[in-house]
């Protein structure tokens, strides 16, 4: 699907932007890994990062397109509470902080959070996970291409296919020649570029429109948009606070950052990009309730951040914008692309197909599974079948059904396999079936209950007793 074109910038600037990114972004990946050769090196970095680097690799991966993009059709969809909830996925980063630091001392040799699992639960949990993780991935995956796709088409009228095309080429051979070492230093700039960008966006709009026009023209037009007790977007509140917990608890894009930083910079990390984070929803959200204001016909919900930007300040807004959320694509894009190859390299690979290669043969498959995972993600997002927001809330329910048996694996020594299984399956299955009976608003908070229910009631009706010697281990198979 294209939508109605309504692009300020021309394609030829269109253009001109993207291949300077591209340059600037695949000498990088070479230049940070053209001395990466080991396998610690390519996945994590050599375990050796510090705070600078860890903060900004951190932020920038949780702002995504999605954040940049979704928090707009959010806040359009379900007024401030939209854009309110969305800010609360920092919960999840802040509470990561001191699981990093529990991970980091309790599997010093992990790669994966399949790794956890695994020698914690067994092999029946393990596979559960596998397939849960990798479904998240995927439709994060697709939910960032076809992010990248929308905005450029939305900001230059290139083709949707064609601009999906390039960011994701350009992400996997940066990724593909740098490894997590590429990934994190590119996160740094990224980082500096979406904080800029975000704060003259945010003062330009309030300064060519102004609150009480704002106000206003939303009380006139959209006046559900300012009513705090709208049911759907309070459950939606609780929903996104869960849901982005889940997502970060489980995905492997914030364990291998936990096994990847310097040890003592995990907590600290985590808790600062937190509250980094809490206002770029906000302002990314504010922005589309001037849509009243400026009279702006939106085509797709998920259109209208980019359209209000250009709308607001024309070719330099355009290209503010394209800067911005470029590089919370990129960011996050990069970083799923790493997780993801280490996941299927060490957890369905290595452990499933290959348990005795070495580990000069996973650097190699890590390189295969990223160039695989970049031309599936590609032929995924060639049809645009869905918008972003009710692409990534799909996935809610799978990530909300594992925060409770990680939670009680990491802290507590009764916590039982069974039920751990159980909750992962329970969890996911009730909140699919709440997403689409109910609606995308409920799906992870069904499942973050069920799935705590569970783990509780297995832990008080036959508790384990775990011995955290057997984490200490640097076997994956």
């Amino acid at each position: 699907m294209n939508p109605v074109n309504s692009a300020i910038l021309d394609p030829t600037t269109g253009w001109l932007i993207l291949a300077l990114f591209s340059a600037v972004w695949v000498f990088l990946g070479w230049f940070w890994g053209r001395k990466t050769r080991q396998l610690d090196e390519f996945m994590l970095a050599g375990r050796n990062v510090g705070m600078a680097l860890g903060v900004a690799t951190a932020m920038a991966t949780w702002v995504t397109s999605n954040t940049t993009m979704a928090a707009p059709q959010l806040a359009l969809q379900l007024g401030i509470w939209g854009m309110i909830g969305y800010s609360l996925g920092s919960v999840g980063l802040m509470l990561f902080a001191p699981m990093a630091r529990r991970i980091r001392k309790l599997l010093p040799h992990g790669y994966t959070s399949g790794d956890f699992i695994r020698l914690r639960y067994g092999n029946l949990s393990w596979r559960i996970f596998l397939v849960i993780s990798l479904c998240y991935a995927f439709g994060w995956l697709i939910s960032l291409g076809m992010a990248g796709g929308v905005l450029i088409h939305a900001l230059t009228g290139i083709e949707y296919q064609l601009g999906m095309t390039v960011i994701i080429s350009i992400c996997v051979i940066y990724t593909l020649l740098g490894g997590l070492r590429a990934v994190i230093g590119t996160d740094f700039i990224q980082t500096i570029l979406i904080l800029v960008g975000v704060v003259v966006l945010a003062w330009l709009a309030i300064d060519k429109v102004g609150f009480d026009r704002i106000h206003q023209s939303v009380l006139e037009e959209r006046p559900e948009l300012l009513n705090l007790l709208m049911p759907a977007a309070i459950m939606f509140l609780f929903n996104n606070l869960l849901f982005g917990i889940g997502e970060i608890f489980h995905s492997n894009v914030w364990w291998s950052r936990a096994f990847a930083f310097r040890e003592g910079v995990g907590f600290p990390a985590y808790l600062i990009a937190g509250l980094m984070w809490v206002p770029i929803p906000i302002v990314a959200g504010f922005v589309a309730l001037t849509t009243p204001a400026l009279g702006l016909n939106v085509p797709a919900a998920d259109m209208v951040g980019p359209m209000v930007a250009a709308k607001l300040l024309g070719v330099g807004g355009a290209i503010l914008v394209f800067v911005i959320v470029f590089s919370a694509l990129a960011s996050s894009l990069d970083s799923l692309l790493a997780a993801t190859s280490d996941f299927i390299t060490q957890d369905i690979y290595h452990g499933h197909i290959n348990r005795n290669a070495s580990d000069a043969h996973l650097h190699k498959v890590a390189k295969i599974v990223i160039i695989s995972l970049g031309l599936m993600t590609w032929l995924l997002c060639l049809p645009r079948i869905s918008t972003l927001a009710s692409l990534l809330y799909f996935m809610g329910p799978f990530v909300a059904s594992a925060i409770w048996p990680i939670v009680a694996g990491l802290y507590s020594t009764k916590a039982n396999s069974t039920a751990a299984s159980l909750a992962m399956l329970m969890g996911t299955g009730l909140g699919l079936y709440s997403y689409f009976a109910i609606g995308f608003y409920v799906a992870a908070l069904v499942s973050a209950v069920v799935s705590m229910l569970l783990v509780l009631i297995g832990m008080w009706w036959r508790p384990e007793s775990y011995d955290w010697r057997q984490l200490n281990s640097r076997s994956h198979v």
